[in-house]
């Protein structure tokens, strides 16, 4: 029972970990096109994209919505500092309009509307390309809803193009708000560093509701598993290598600005990449340590299941095993014979066979507790 259990483990182990991958490297939908030609590779969309602008310097602050591309070409020669964000990358003909204004390299462009980027940092004349993964967790399906977020950085302003609406930025857009702020008195590149701290920070909260997640799950598998832990453990497992699969690609991203030079972020701003790295090497460090917990818990697992089996075949063996003489008794005067002395006794019955049985069967569960079998 335990080797079938087992088998059909790694089975469903081995499909979850194709889809896992399949999440990082699918294939194309065209084959064959030149390099910087624009295909979505995400899931359909068909609600219109949502764009919106912050502008702001140490003294003023403006947000609004965009529902007009030349609302914001003027953004690029602006003295503020301009955060567009572009909520859904499926319209080419937008992301077209968008990387003829910015003058986006077009290997830059193909990578954000090919959403299944891994964490990197790439150089360009004039502007830096980022490409992190952004998780929000679900509270109804306990489950982490992965998107892709990328950002082109320039001298003064900054373009973030995620998958679907909905981000993690709102402290940034509050700091944003108030006057007096560290972030009003910075450039693009302060920006930059402080969404994907809020990214990085976000990391921290969906670890904590996986780590009680953990210790609930654990309890039960002690006490009384069942099949649904079983797959909620193969859930969590999926999650954590997802999540390993993002952090660690952002630790090379962190690394390589905080250490080159970029024209587009300033040495001041380098400083406190340093805290976003020392945060990511803790997330590293929680997340190995809860990939061994989860790997301990289907031994738990197991163990729990075969204990639990244990004590069924001990209960029957000890149930058996009272009734082997009563059995013997039963089958001796059970025979067809016309001569048994006993049967000349007028008490043999009850005291006879019943006392008898009776004293043999409570015997044996003294011998049994006093070896502590039960």
């Amino acid at each position: 029972m335990i080797r079938r259990q087992t088998k059909k483990l790694r089975v469903q182990t081995k499909r979850k970990l194709r889809k896992l991958t399949e999440l990082f490297d699918q294939e194309p939908k065209q084959i064959g096109l030149p390099p910087g030609t624009l295909v979505y590779t995400g899931q359909k969309e068909t609600e219109p994209v949502s764009i919106s602008l912050i502008e702001y310097d140490q003294n003023s602050f403006t947000e609004k919505k965009i529902d007009n591309l030349n609302e914001i070409l003027f953004s690029k020669e602006n003295e503020k500092v301009s955060w567009i964000t572009i909520d859904g990358v499926h319209d080419i003909q937008l992301m077209e309009k968008i990387q003829s204004y910015f003058n986006i390299h077009p290997l830059a462009m193909e990578d954000i509307v090919h959403t299944t980027q891994r964490p990197k940092a790439e150089e360009y004349p004039d502007q830096l390309f980022i490409v992190t993964r952004m998780f929000i967790y679900d509270e109804e399906n306990r489950d982490i809803k992965n998107e892709q977020v990328s950002f082109i950085l320039g001298k003064n302003y900054l373009l973030t193009f995620l998958e679907d609406p909905g981000d993690v930025f709102n402290p940034v857009r509050e700091r944003i708000r108030k006057d007096g702020t560290k972030i009003r008195s910075n450039g693009a590149d302060f920006l930059t560093y402080s969404v994907i701290d809020a990214i990085v920070d976000s990391y921290f909260h969906i670890l904590e509701k996986l780590g009680e997640e953990i210790e609930e799950l654990e309890d039960r598998l002690v006490v009384q598993p069942t099949r649904e832990d079983l797959q909620s453990v193969h859930q969590m497992r999926r999650n954590m290598i997802l999540l390993r699969k993002s952090v660690w690609p952002l630790r090379e991203v962190i690394s390589y600005l905080q250490r080159n030079e970029h024209d587009v972020i300033n040495q001041s701003t380098q400083i406190y990449l340093r805290d976003v790295y020392d945060h990511i090497i803790q997330i590293m460090d929680t997340i190995e340590s809860y990939r061994d917990m989860i790997v301990g818990m289907l031994d738990v697992y197991l163990s729990s299941t075969s204990n639990k089996l244990n004590e069924v075949m001990k209960v029957l063996t000890i149930i058996s095993t009272l009734f082997i003489p009563l059995t013997f008794l039963a089958g001796v005067y059970g025979m067809n014979f016309h001569y048994f002395p006993e049967l000349e006794i007028r008490w043999m019955y009850p005291w006879g066979f019943w006392a008898v049985s009776l004293l043999i069967s409570l015997g044996m569960i003294l011998f049994f507790k006093r070896k502590k079998w039960f």
